[in-house]
């Protein structure tokens, strides 16, 4: 152990002594000395104090006036969007999705337009060859794009080579887990090899004031390949959803320093790439040209756009003794199984002989707690038989009480309802939207809205 050192303080003018003194040596005050016990010193904490001998950083305001960043528009509406307006000088961005997604060639078409408008643009790609990449341009019709391609794996070479000159004002690398630093031993795709890629990547990015685009790989699961702290590094992290069956691909931001995470970006895949969808409910929403049971409009909200989507249910009777099967694409397991116990436990309606099978049409995925009220309709209606007119849409939030709680944005969604061509709104009790050009039928508890489904009243 360490012997404790003592000290000794002037309370008079703060000079430190190690010995006591009737008298203050610096300022010859009388009794001012003060014992003071210091922590334990050992050689090591002497040479390892972090409390001095750094150097003085610069500390700024909060309300420092400052200028908003620059940022490249793509020319792709809905790329633009999920950016929050375009990529930013000097920032970082990740995106991640499915092999065969489509982000090569997400990426090819924002790179072909800003070469275009006049902004220089780096591909380099780990994975394919140089000449992969210009016959996938040339089947896009983005041929004539003055995009320099390379085909390296090694990060110094490729720093090297785009640092040379005037440095690129995008520089796309596709993948990171095909990249190599020869400062650090192993593999591409091994942990620290994806770490020490993009950190000097990312520290290219904020010196040269180049935007990098870092595509990354997704595990079984569907999250990003790699440290988890490789979505710290980065400024953005886009992920590309969508199931290659489908022909609609979205592009949500999961995290974005210089936007919200609330917008998404809509894309159709087809021979000539990825188009933009405008009105994404076009996608989700499938002819109702007659009432159908079990299905049931909801107005969802992605950041601000709103997207009508179809919940569909399908309740199917089973003989004394069977173990019913609940099955849900689209929407939280945990979630329904929450409607059907409140559905039970507060209406009445039983659904313990019955498997309950739930989806959201077009292979759309719904967080949004506000499509409650539309399952549990869809539940209803499928248990009943009753059909939802087909001019309405529902939306709200259930509590376990059984009350209908109001959501967020229910003017917006029934503005976009109303343009669709809907009528009519299941909502809330209390919740805002007066003066929409719809009918708005109002409940404030789970079992009057079941009520009105049945026709008790």
């Amino acid at each position: 152990m360490a012997k404790p050192q003592k000290r000794y303080v002037c309370h008079s003018c703060g000079s430190v002594s190690h010995r006591w003194a009737g008298q203050c040596g610096d300022c010859q005050e009388w009794n001012t000395l003060v014992e003071d016990a210091g922590g334990n010193v050992t050689p090591f904490s002497a040479k390892h104090n972090l409390q001095s001998g750094g150097r003085a950083i610069l500390m700024s305001g909060l309300d420092t006036d400052i200028a908003l960043p620059d940022r490249m528009e793509t020319g792709i509406a809905e790329l633009d969007r999920a950016l929050g307006g375009g990529f930013v000088e000097g920032s970082a961005t990740l995106i991640g999705g499915d092999p065969g997604i489509g982000k090569s060639t997400l990426l090819l078409q924002a790179a072909a337009k800003l070469a275009l408008a006049g902004k220089s643009v780096a591909y380099v790609s780990g994975e394919e060859a140089a000449d992969q990449v210009r016959l996938r341009a040339r089947r896009l019709g983005l041929g004539n794009a003055p995009v320099q391609l390379a085909a390296a794996t090694s990060v110094r070479d490729i720093l090297t080579t785009v640092g040379q000159g005037n440095v690129p004002d995008l520089l796309i690398i596709d993948s990171i887990q095909t990249m190599h630093s020869d400062l650090i031993e192993g593999a591409p795709g091994t942990v620290s090899q994806v770490r020490a890629s993009s950190g000097e990547l990312i520290r290219f990015a904020k010196e040269r004031g180049t935007a990098v685009v870092l595509v990354g790989h997704v595990t079984k699961d569907g999250a990003i390949a790699g440290p988890r702290v490789l979505e710290h590094m980065v400024d953005t992290v886009l992920a590309f959803e969508g199931e290659r069956s489908h022909l609609y691909r979205i592009l949500r931001a999961t995290k974005n320093r210089f936007g919200g995470t609330d917008e998404i970006g809509v894309f159709a895949m087809d021979t000539a790439g990825l188009s933009e969808v405008s009105n994404p409910s076009s996608l989700f929403l499938t002819s109702r040209d007659e009432n159908v049971t079990g299905t049931v409009v909801f107005p969802a909200l992605e950041g601000t756009r709103p997207v009508l989507v179809e919940v569909q249910a399908l309740t199917v009777r089973l003989a004394s003794g069977a173990t019913p099967r609940r099955a849900v694409v689209g929407w939280d397991s945990g979630r329904l199984a929450m409607i059907l116990a409140v559905l039970e436990a507060r209406c009445g309606l039983s659904f313990s002989s019955a498997e309950v099978y739930l989806n959201i049409a077009g292979g759309y995925r719904v967080q949004d707690p506000a499509a409650d009220l539309a399952v549990a309709a869809a539940l209803v209606s499928a248990l009943s038989e009753r059909p939802v007119p087909a001019d309405a849409v529902a939306f709200g939030e259930i509590a376990l009480s059984g009350e209908v709680r109001p959501v967020a944005h229910g003017p917006l969604r029934l503005k976009e309802a109303a343009k669709l061509g809907f009528g009519r709104a299941l909502v809330p009790a209390k919740q805002g939207g007066e003066g929409a050009a719809m009918t708005l039928s109002s409940f404030a508890n789970l079992t009057r809205f079941v009520d009105h489904m049945l026709g008790r009243g």
